[in-house]
């Protein structure tokens, strides 16, 4: 079995839902030599989050957003913490729910994901410096 690891760092995206399928596949070589195997994608932040859907269509990503504002509004009165601006607990109560990681299976160096699948980093506060992934592929 080989494994292979890094971290990579996305650039600051605005709030909302951002495919970045290519931008890991490009920064990550090492899954040319992966057979048969899976890649996890981890984000070591809490008030983001990763998923995996829609990759055509740019109005899916704008109904997730939406429905995200909706569901876990800003400026809750029960919110206690606040001291870091009224989108944080908010985007950490979304990254919860969104979730820190995916999986994807490799077969043949590259990604095994369905026709219209993409991966997609979850922005949910409104200033950020970039995102850091830890991508882990493993496999034959």
């Amino acid at each position: 079995m080989k494994i292979y690891q890094k971290s990579i760092t996305l650039p600051p995206f605005p709030r909302g839902f951002h495919l970045v399928t290519e931008r890991i596949v490009s920064q990550f070589p090492e899954l040319s030599k992966i057979n048969t195997g899976l890649l996890n994608i981890f984000i070591q932040h809490t008030s983001a989050s990763l998923t995996i859907n829609e990759n055509a269509d740019p109005t899916v990503r704008k109904d997730f957003e939406s429905h995200m504002n909706k569901m876990v509004p800003e400026n809750a009165p029960y919110y206690e913490h606040t001291i870091e601006g009224p989108d944080d607990m908010p985007a950490h109560i979304k990254a919860s729910l969104m979730g820190a990681s995916v999986q994807v299976p490799v077969t043949n160096g590259r990604l095994n994901l369905g026709t219209w699948q993409g991966i997609y980093l979850c922005e949910h506060r409104d200033h950020v410096s970039g995102r850091r992934l830890v991508l882990t592929v493993y496999g034959s």
